[in-house]
């Protein structure tokens, strides 16, 4: 069970080939998403993307370091989980389907699972707090691809 959660979703003026591009370039999603502040490339897979970084996000209420290992579906998405790291567990998700006219629906999903060292703080997050932390840990992410996928399209 997820602690902190969260699931947006936006309207993209580019096709779902773009949205997967940028989302999936892990070098440079600090410079756009929001919570992810740094990645270091661990392991490549044959076409050259990375499956497992080191990462740090800021999770509002903290910042935590972790390894992640990704999955790649081009050009509908790409998922992610906690290898090992300052959370108990870190599920996410991109998913980008065609939405007529060049548009794409991105989707991106993130469950957290918390440390002890952060579970009490988790646990004093009550009502519109909880929900504004929540709210910035998917919010930051959609409109910061947006914002790239466009300016680049």
């Amino acid at each position: 069970m997820a602690d902190l959660q969260g699931t947006r979703s936006i309207q993209v003026a580019a096709p779902p080939e773009h949205c997967f591009a940028i989302a999936a370039d892990l070098d440079r999603v600090p410079e756009w998403h929001g919570a992810m502040t740094g990645v270091e490339v661990l392991e490549r897979d044959d076409d050259g993307r990375a499956t497992v970084v080191e990462s740090e996000i800021d999770a509002t209420v903290a910042r935590v370091r972790m390894r992640l290992r990704f999955h790649y579906n081009e050009p509908t998405g790409l998922r992610w989980t906690r290898e090992s790291g300052d959370l108990r567990s870190l599920e996410g998700s991109w998913h980008f389907q065609e939405d007529g006219d060049g548009l794409t629906l991105a989707t991106y999903s993130l469950a957290i699972g918390v440390s002890r060292r952060l579970a009490v703080l988790v646990r004093t997050l009550r009502g519109p707090v909880r929900d504004r932390v929540e709210a910035l840990l998917a919010d930051r992410p959609v409109q910061g691809l947006k914002a790239r996928v466009e300016e680049t399209g």
